[in-house]
């Protein structure tokens, strides 16, 4: 089995592509060893200690490490962790676990006028703005429009990425006020 890796934008995280369906649908991120406990591939990445963050993705896992970790160290470790998951056919989750069940944060109220304007933030960010955004081994969440403003939840690659501003601001932004006139300001939450 090959395991390719990708760069991402963010320094400290790297995109691993099994050449497998990782997540049949949406996503999952953990932030926390705490959180990966559903996971046993997740735990077992943690368990390296310089692992802060697990992103699965629908064919790709992001790993981020912490500052001050090499990738050169880390790399081969998460490899042969991707590996005997992988080949061994190893659940992606907890068996008994509610860990497959994710129930996204809430978000903010969307006032019923808006229903339009909103259906065409959704469809540009799920057709324009998330592809792009797996690329680079992340995902970014719809979580509200309220008086102009579109906020947005970064996750994997994109989460502390050095260049999610830029690319919320200069990207996204340009986009969603491009396509909806409605749309002045896009906000990370």
């Amino acid at each position: 089995m090959l395991i390719e890796t990708e760069a991402t934008p963010n320094p400290a995280t790297v995109k691993f592509i099994p050449g497998r369906v990782v997540m049949g649908m949406g996503t999952r991120d953990f932030a926390t060893p705490e959180e990966a406990e559903a996971s046993p591939l997740a735990s077992a990445l943690f368990g390296l200690g310089d692992v802060t963050g697990v992103f699965f993705g629908g064919d790709f896992i992001s790993v981020t490490i912490a500052p001050g970790a090499q990738w050169i160290d880390v790399k081969p470790d998460i490899l042969s962790i991707l590996l005997d998951h992988f080949s061994a056919n190893m659940p992606l989750f907890t068996p008994g676990s509610a860990g497959e069940i994710f129930v996204p944060e809430e978000e903010f109220a969307d006032d019923p006028e808006d229903a339009e304007i909103i259906a065409q933030i959704r469809e540009l960010i799920d057709t324009r703005v998330r592809p792009a955004v797996a690329n680079d081994g992340g995902d970014i969440i719809y979580r509200g429009f309220d008086k102009g403003t579109v906020y947005l939840r970064m996750q994997g690659a994109c989460s502390g990425c050095p260049s999610s501003t830029a690319t919320l601001k200069n990207g996204i932004e340009q986009l969603l006020k491009h396509y909806v006139p409605e749309v002045t300001e896009v906000r990370a939450v």
